[in-house]
């Protein structure tokens, strides 16, 4: 209806760059910058260039930034210096410097989330709805248009870890995805006025794909020291979802009692409300979570097709499900849809767009493992 209305819409006619890695965390984080150098690079440039566009509200320069974020390193190093191997390794393989893969793994924090970019939208149906009994999970990856370039594909085969699923783009770590152990996590950014240095949220985020139990993938959203939060919707291939609305210090445990989950921007239970900053900021959250929520509870039946078409959705553009770039608004507020997958975690696979789905095709990942 909308298609051919929207403009700054890109079409992409390739699938989105897959890219094989395994080994150690650092062998894989150097196999993944050799392989998106220019991605990696892209990234990096694209975040210089919105901290500079930033200025007069965050008074911050790029050398700043790297001075704050190299203060949460620490906390990562002690927890999980796996993950900060890896970020090492994308550094040396994309041949940029360890500092400024730091800021864009911390780039949130650094910010004290005062861009309110991201804007992701994420659902899920488990086998009771369902029309062949698979459990499906969708999420629509919304950031700023300048980094839609930079998406790929990592199918990763960790020595120590199991085998994973995951999107990405330019240089973060990976974290929304599944594994083989049949455990998928949408990540969806909320806005906890609790936040402090600490273990940083993509790190927190990139230790749960390493989960084998859904105990052990709440508690790893659930770490000591952490510095924010996310909300992290978590499925698992017996039915069982979950949101983990988590910040600094406080979280909550949702349960989809009901087959269905959705989840968005805003914090949705009472108590994990009374920590949320500026929620007046939040109300197009609000209004695609109860979009999400109508056109998900309309089906009983559904498909991989039905939830790509709730992944569609234009109600309420610019801030729609979704999400578009319209030019006049805000440079600080023009995030858009750069990905939207649906996965199917019984036969562990990955449906994924470049781009809008509106306007892009959908193409199929499989975790072979």
């Amino acid at each position: 209806m909308f298609k051919h209305e929207i403009p700054n819409t890109p079409a992409h006619n390739t699938p989105p760059p897959l890219i094989e890695v395994s080994g150690s965390q650092q062998e894989m984080g150097r196999q993944i910058g050799e392989a998106a150098r220019e991605q990696v690079q892209h990234s990096v440039a694209n975040a210089r260039v919105l901290i500079d566009a930033a200025y007069s509200s965050l008074e911050l320069t790029w050398q700043g930034a790297q001075i704050q974020s190299r203060k949460y390193l620490p906390f990562a190093e002690e927890r999980y210096p796996q993950y900060v191997e890896e970020m090492r390794g994308i550094a040396e393989g994309a041949n940029v410097p360890f500092d400024d893969i730091v800021v864009l793994n911390v780039m949130e924090a650094v910010t004290m989330d005062a861009l309110h970019l991201t804007r992701c939208t994420s659902f899920a149906v488990n086998d009771e709805r369902t029309a062949d009994g698979h459990i499906l999970a969708a999420h629509n990856e919304d950031w700023i248009p300048e980094d839609e370039n930079d998406v790929f594909v990592i199918s990763a085969r960790p020595d120590k870890e199991p085998p994973f699923l995951a999107m990405t783009y330019g240089g973060l770590l990976p974290n929304v995805g599944f594994n083989a152990y049949g455990i998928a996590q949408l990540i969806d950014s909320v806005y906890p006025g609790d936040s402090r240095i600490g273990i940083p949220r993509l790190v927190v985020a990139r230790a749960v794909l390493s989960s084998r139990r859904i105990s052990g993938a709440i508690g790893r959203t659930l770490v000591q020291h952490r510095a924010a939060g996310y909300n992290h919707l978590l499925v698992h291939e017996s039915g069982e979802m979950y949101s983990i609305e988590v910040s600094a210090r406080k979280f909550e445990i949702l349960y989809a009692h009901d087959g269905y989950m959705v989840h968005t921007n805003h914090y949705l239970d009472p108590q994990m409300k009374k920590v949320e900053k500026d929620p007046e900021e939040l109300l197009s959250s609000r209004v695609r979570y109860f979009r999400a929520s109508r056109l998900l509870h309309q089906n009983k039946q559904h498909t991989i097709k039905s939830l790509q078409a709730i992944q569609k959705d234009h109600v309420n553009i610019p801030n729609s499900i979704c999400n578009h770039n319209i030019e006049g608004l805000d440079p600080l507020d023009r995030e858009k849809t750069i990905s939207a997958m649906v996965i199917d975690l019984t036969a562990r696979e990955m449906h994924i767009t470049w781009g809008n789905p509106c306007e892009n095709a959908y193409h199929t990942y499989h975790l072979n493992s």
